[in-house]
């Protein structure tokens, strides 16, 4: 099957991934990908500085050669993934006046200032009001004008908490979910579909089909997919199922972005 393009995508500019621009490039081309997007992190105050922020000088240098480079053979387009918190959004609002990105992931890494990957977060906490908890979070960061284009692997959740099953199950967070959902909707924003749960030993991808189709009965149109690949080799990994849920749950289209503004691409 033929992909279009992956929407979510890390380099070396980002903490956790060795990967060159160049590389990730050259592997989209052999995939016969129309567009890639870079989307390196950018998670200020984090429990880990390495993903407090980029060197955009640096960054912008080698962004350009490729683009340019391979300008025949694929679009190259400038995106981030930003990790919100509420106490951090002057410098985040700073970043997006001061960049002209083509595409804005909006994604919670860390809740009440606690961080998930460590368990700082989990600690004290059952399965459930952990997840709630998540979620909550998520609402702070878009129930205000929206400055992102699509909310990030929306259940990542599940990933992490020394829990016996990491289930998360809609119905028992079907009210927040749906505010989640709805919020989006409104504010003309989207979700993602992220390849990479399956990477992680889940049995889903980000978020969990009967979240998709909610969204879409919902009346949800914006989505994107992507690998969330920090390495050639995971570039468009699984994205024929995505385009086969994607299908199943009714949508024709996926999206796209360049300066900010999104166009529907029929799905490959």
């Amino acid at each position: 099957m033929r992909y279009f393009a992956d929407y979510h995508t890390h380099t070396n500019f980002s903490g956790d991934s060795e990967a060159p621009m160049e590389l990730m490039v050259k592997r989209a081309i052999e995939l016969g990908l129309s567009e890639l997007v870079f989307t390196d992190h950018v998670d200020y105050d984090y429990a880990d500085p390495v993903f407090e922020n980029i060197d955009f000088d640096d960054y912008l240098k080698h962004y350009h050669s490729v683009k340019e480079k391979y300008r025949r053979d694929i679009k190259v387009l400038m995106g981030v993934e930003i990790g919100f918190q509420p106490h951090v959004e002057p410098r985040i609002e700073q970043l997006l006046s001061r960049l002209n990105f083509d595409f804005v992931i909006y994604s919670t890494h860390m809740a009440d200032q606690l961080d998930f990957y460590t368990g700082a977060f989990f600690d004290g906490k059952e399965r459930n009001t952990a997840y709630q908890r998540y979620f909550e979070n998520v609402i702070q960061s878009i129930n205000k004008p929206a400055n992102f284009n699509v909310y990030g692997h929306l259940d990542f959740i599940v990933r992490y908490g020394d829990y016996d099953s990491k289930v998360l199950s809609y119905l028992e967070h079907a009210e927040i979910i749906d505010k989640i959902l709805q919020t989006l909707i409104y504010n003309g924003c989207g979700i993602e579909i992220n390849t990479s749960g399956y990477r992680y030993g889940l049995s889903h991808m980000h978020p969990q089909e009967d979240i998709i189709r909610r969204y879409k009965k919902l009346g949800g149109e914006i989505i994107t997919v992507g690998s969330d690949a920090h390495r050639p080799g995971d570039l468009c990994a699984d994205f024929n199922d995505a385009y086969t849920l994607l299908r199943e749950a009714g949508f024709k289209y996926i999206n796209a972005y360049e300066q900010r503004k999104p166009r529907f691409v029929k799905i490959p």
